[in-house]
């Protein structure tokens, strides 16, 4: 799509008599602070000796995915395991214009940090999903700056500012592809493991809020809260604490209660609808809807729970491999 044709990895050609490996491909997909999953799950796929020849990524899938496919994982892993809330903070540069962020600062710390190379300078085949804001066309990024193309992926509508890449303006893939199984098979991929974050995510903060109140700081509400005030905006919270009663009784969400919500709303619904007609063979799913937006400083709940994703479809990821199922 909008792109160079895809040829499988490494131009495989296989003598008679030999069997070729079947290509494995990782489909990361969106959710935000939530796909911090995605090293959790990465990690327990290198444990069980899964090396993926292809990656794809979607939004913060993109964001681990490069760091995947360049050999950064484990440094990104460390530094996601010692953000603070204020380190968050410390990364985000206001903008009013196309988004509450600009994410210069963020890719700019990508870049020196992390990755910044070319897509052919790659350890690992990689590629990245867009969304064309003109026109809604799905956009396939593998050429060029990487990090160029990652910060293209992670512009989520209404909280990055979008992104002119290659003469298009881009915003978050999640938009039209939130789980890209379908850049995996286009890439050469034969087996496809793909990790859906948000397969608990619709109404979780509401009912969690309804049952759970939780006031300290360290709650996604105190959180956000705080990162509203420090870009002058007077409170809010992303994980749906209802407001006070309004004059007739109603008790009404805050602002960014709603927007998160309807963007959860949206992407899972895609997801499903994408999936059904381009199924992986292994769907690994983290249950990381207690995590809100921009919670990234809870990355160590996230890790564990992809860990622990990964263990519940052993058996499936054993059988579909062809490993020993013991």
């Amino acid at each position: 799509m909008n792109g160079p044709a895809l040829l499988a990895p490494g131009d495989r050609r296989v003598s008679p008599g030999h069997r070729r490996e079947p290509v494995i491909g990782l489909a990361l997909g969106s959710g935000a602070a939530r796909g911090w999953a995605h090293l959790g799950v990465l990690r327990a796929l290198a444990a069980e000796g899964v090396v993926p020849e292809v990656i794809c990524g979607c939004s913060i899938g993109a964001f681990v995915g490069a760091a995947a496919a360049s050999g950064d994982l484990d440094k990104l892993t460390q530094w996601a395991e010692t953000l603070k809330w204020q380190d968050v903070v410390s990364l985000l540069d206001v903008s009013l214009r196309g988004g509450l962020i600009k994410g210069d600062k963020l890719i700019g710390f990508f870049q020196r940090n992390f990755v910044d190379r070319e897509f052919s300078e790659l350890d690992t085949r990689f590629a990245c999903v867009a969304t064309e804001l003109t026109s809604g066309r799905e956009v396939w990024l593998q050429e060029g700056s990487v990090s160029a193309a990652v910060r293209a992926s992670i512009a989520l509508p209404g909280l990055m500012t979008p992104v002119m890449h290659g003469g298009r303006l881009l915003v978050d893939g999640g938009l039209v592809n939130p789980v890209p199984v379908s850049l995996c098979r286009a890439m050469g991929a034969d087996i496809v493991i793909a990790v859906d974050l948000g397969s608990d995510m619709v109404g979780r903060a509401f009912h969690r809020a309804a049952i759970e109140p939780t006031p300290s700081e360290e709650t996604e509400a105190g959180w956000t809260e705080r990162l509203l005030s420090r870009f002058g905006f007077g409170g809010g919270d992303e994980s749906a604490v209802p407001r006070p009663a309004s004059s007739n009784g109603e008790v009404q969400p805050s602002l960014v209660s709603v927007i998160s919500s309807s963007l959860n709303i949206m992407q899972v619904r895609i997801a499903r609808s994408r999936l059904a007609g381009e199924p992986a063979d292994v769907m690994i799913s983290p249950r990381v809807g207690q995590l809100g937006l921009m919670d990234y400083h809870r990355a160590a709940e996230a890790l564990a729970e992809g860990e622990a994703a990964v263990m519940r479809m052993r058996p499936l990821l054993r059988y579909v491999l062809g490993h020993d199922s013991d």
